[in-house]
């Protein structure tokens, strides 16, 4: 099983810390922001994870490697110019996927979860499925949610309104009509297949954030220290 971390990202909401550290790389607690994603991902069975990167990424191949230290494959997906979310998985489909029916994780690299990925990895989706999202309560700062989820439905419109977490299960049809080296975002595509009855969900259980800016970084770290002498 393979999957996908989203770290192309300009990081522009998280300076001066990025002005001249990739935003994967920011510590919390000691360790890159990265690299929790990375132990969380081998442990439920990901055996090659795929990292594309813009701004400043030849940092980060050189702090994490080839994946021996972490026992997976890295490969690495270069945008010189940040393709957006759909843009870049479609840059490096080639890696995720060997049929177009096959599918893949996908986790945005600026959140963190405490939450174990081992059921997304098992869960097989469904025949007519293209994406499996795991949503979570809507935070503070997004109190009007992203989508509705109704017995393992998402959808566009509807109640109660929940906030997409970043992280899913895609297949790879989903995205193989877009131009590689385009940009393209991710919600649109989406949104057209949740009006066909192609997206299913669940909510994502555990401590979720989007560590999108300074504080809410300084939080996490505080958070995870707090946890280590616990």
């Amino acid at each position: 099983m393979r999957a996908m971390i989203l770290a192309a990202g300009l990081g522009t909401r998280m300076r001066p810390l990025t002005l001249h550290t990739p935003k994967p790389l920011l510590q919390a607690a000691g360790r890159a922001l990265i690299e929790y994603h990375i132990e969380r991902l081998v442990r439920a069975g990901i055996d090659r994870i795929v990292i594309n990167h813009s701004w400043l990424g030849e940092q980060i191949e050189r702090a994490l490697g080839d994946g021996e230290r972490f026992g997976v494959e890295l490969c690495y997906s270069v945008e010189p110019e940040p393709l957006e979310t759909a843009g870049g998985i479609r840059q490096a489909l080639a890696l995720l996927v060997d049929d177009p029916d096959d599918s893949f994780l996908v986790v945005n690299g600026d959140v963190f979860i405490d939450s174990p990925l081992d059921s997304l990895v098992q869960r097989e989706l469904g025949a007519g499925i293209d994406a499996h999202l795991l949503l979570v309560d809507n935070p503070d700062w997004h109190e009007a949610g992203d989508f509705a989820l109704c017995e393992g439905r998402v959808s566009a419109t509807g109640e109660p309104r929940l906030t997409f977490s970043g992280i899913s299960r895609l297949r790879a049809r989903l995205l193989s009509a877009l131009v590689p080296g385009d940009k393209a975002a991710l919600a649109p595509i989406l949104r057209a297949a949740m009006a066909r009855g192609a997206v299913s969900g669940e909510r994502l259980g555990g401590y979720w954030n989007d560590i999108g800016t300074p504080q809410r970084l300084a939080e996490l770290d505080q958070r995870l220290r707090c946890a280590d002498h616990g």
